[in-house]
């Protein structure tokens, strides 16, 4: 776990998540404070993208869930490898802040040349590690059966972060009066927090009940863990959005998705006003919102926000919402990293 100074530092960081208030640690209860322990022991620190979603403690509780079980928990694959994929992702997604995160932690794993080069879309030198950042982008290349449900899992749950971190935080971990001079040692200091624990698979789960899987979670198959987690993580964010969601809302993001190619949309957002068109003038704020979310969250701002909460003001609306549509791109995206091909093995720790 990270000294007290950095976790009360951290803990600080919550009054940077924007839009919705963060519940304190020291007013946490119930499920909220059974995942801050779990998030502070087994993590090494509070992090803002899992605090943002304490106002809907069931989404908060799934969104830890598949974030510990996936990248976390030791498993067949080394948190190194497990690292390249959320960063690659990251930057596939435009989102700076994980990009820097999770550069942070390759640093300390001793793989600051993948992180400088992920982030910087350069080349990455070593070939195992080139391919394995290219098929988490999407592109050419495979990975071993074995080691699917954990790498495709970290895939998902990255896609998933991504889009809430672009919506409820900034470009940066570090806060904007950390001089450019000392941002580099903060890095540092902070990756050595976010190393490898001795964290057991399957601890989270005992924070939401279990669930039929879905038929999208079949690259799950074969770790039961990993399928256990993103059961139940995909059923509380499906029932918080029956919640939050109108079903015409959840019909028409469904259905963009469904012909969605996986790449993000244009730079402007005007793409979105064609597919919402049909709705209630009552309904496309919260159909506006849901579908920036899932195909270009770079391009949700105040305005698409403030919009919307004219509509749902509540912190834990706007969470459900922004959640269930994160997690639906995901979800979707995940279906496409199956491939049949086998790479090298990486059962390195």
């Amino acid at each position: 776990m990270a000294p007290t100074p950095i976790r009360l530092a951290l803990r600080g960081a919550l009054r940077d998540v924007r839009y919705v208030s963060a519940v304190p640690p020291r007013r946490a209860t119930g499920l909220v404070a059974d995942v801050y322990r779990q998030v502070e022991r087994d993590f090494g620190m509070l992090a803002p993208p899992i605090a943002l979603h304490s106002p809907a403690p069931e989404v908060l509780a799934a969104s830890w869930t598949i974030l510990r079980e996936s990248l976390v928990a030791s498993g067949l694959a080394s948190r190194a490898d497990k690292e390249v994929v959320a960063s690659a992702v990251s930057r596939a997604n435009t989102c700076p802040y994980c990009v820097e995160v999770h550069g942070m932690a390759l640093g300390s794993l001793g793989r600051g040349e993948a992180a400088a080069a992920i982030s910087g879309d350069e080349a990455i030198e070593d070939p195992s590690t080139r391919a394995l950042a290219e098929w988490a982008r999407g592109g050419e290349g495979s990975i071993a059966p074995e080691l699917k449900p954990e790498l495709v899992g970290v895939a998902v749950t990255f896609h998933y972060l991504n889009r809430m971190v672009n919506v409820f935080l900034g470009p940066s971990p570090l806060p904007a009066a950390v001089p450019a001079s000392a941002r580099r040692v903060a890095r540092a200091v902070l990756g050595q927090f976010l190393k490898p624990s001795d964290a057991s698979p399957g601890a989270s789960l005992e924070l939401l009940p279990d669930a039929p899987p879905p038929g999208d979670l079949s690259w799950a198959k074969g770790n039961e863990t990993i399928e256990a987690a993103f059961t139940r993580a995909s059923a509380a964010v499906d029932a918080a959005a029956r919640a939050s969601v109108p079903a015409r809302v959840r019909e028409v993001v469904q259905r963009e998705l469904a012909f969605w190619p996986g790449s993000s949309a244009a730079l402007s957002a005007s793409w979105v006003e064609p597919a919402i068109a049909g709705l209630p003038l009552s309904e496309r704020a919260a159909a506006r919102l849901a579908l920036l979310t899932a195909i270009a969250s770079y391009q949700v701002d105040e305005s698409v926000v403030g919009t919307f909460r004219r509509y749902q003001p509540s912190d834990t609306a706007l969470v459900e919402l922004v959640a269930w549509a994160s997690l639906s791109a995901a979800r979707s995206l995940g279906k496409r990293l199956l491939f049949d091909v086998k790479t090298s093995e990486r059962t390195e720790k």
